[in-house]
């Protein structure tokens, strides 16, 4: 019995996957709903896909200001929340000596 062969071996498809993350691929679509010449609703759809130091070298950079994905960026909203409530207290103190 033959073994069954497949057109991509596990190389070939690695070898892909490293040239699309080190090149980065774009995909783009738009989708626009019309009435009678009347636009209803459109959607843009874009989609990049490229390794991290690809999109860092082209400028993208959201997910280190995400404070979902990023820790730092969390630290730092945390800190400037902290800061905030700290200078609220300092003057509700300064409100309470007054009276």
């Amino acid at each position: 019995m033959a073994e069954p062969s497949h057109s991509i071996n596990a190389t070939g498809l690695a070898d892909i996957l490293e040239r699309v993350l080190d090149k980065g691929i774009v995909i783009a679509g738009d989708i626009k709903i019309q009435i009678a010449d009347i636009d209803l609703i459109t959607i843009k759809i874009r989609l990049l896909i490229a390794s991290v130091d690809k999109a860092m070298e082209m400028g993208i950079n959201w997910w280190q200001e995400d404070t979902y994905l990023s820790t730092k960026a969390r630290e730092k909203e945390l800190m400037q929340q902290q800061e905030t409530l700290e200078a609220r207290l300092e003057k509700l103190e300064a409100v309470s000596r007054q009276s």
